[in-house]
């Protein structure tokens, strides 16, 4: 099992964990959205939860539920700027098809 994060994505969680003064890190998960069936959902953690796993990637830690790890096992994320807009990316291998939009992803 394995979650990575760019150079780009760790410095930014750390920086948003910093200018906040609290955190243990980021979690990752998935919910049910749009019209291609999941999205991604992003939030800081504060607790951990029974079900929780902690990955390390460069220096920075995402923890991901045990529910969520078969749709985000072995992804990627980075963090783009790209003019005015700025956004984590995500280039998740488990993924079969993505909606027009680029908001929800099958698996």
């Amino acid at each position: 099992m394995s979650i990575l994060l760019t150079q780009s994505a760790a410095q930014q969680i750390n920086q948003q964990l910093e200018k906040r003064g609290k955190g243990l890190g980021l979690r990752l998960g998935v919910k049910k959205s749009g019209c291609s069936g999941f999205a991604y959902v992003l939030d800081y953690v504060d607790v951990l939860e029974d079900v929780d796993q902690i990955f390390e990637s460069l220096g920075t830690k995402i923890v991901v539920s045990e529910n969520d790890l078969p749709f985000l096992n072995g992804i990627e994320i980075d963090y783009r700027k790209d003019g005015l807009n700025a956004a984590f990316k995500f280039n998740n291998p488990n993924v079969k098809a993505m909606c027009g939009c680029g908001e929800s992803f099958a698996v």
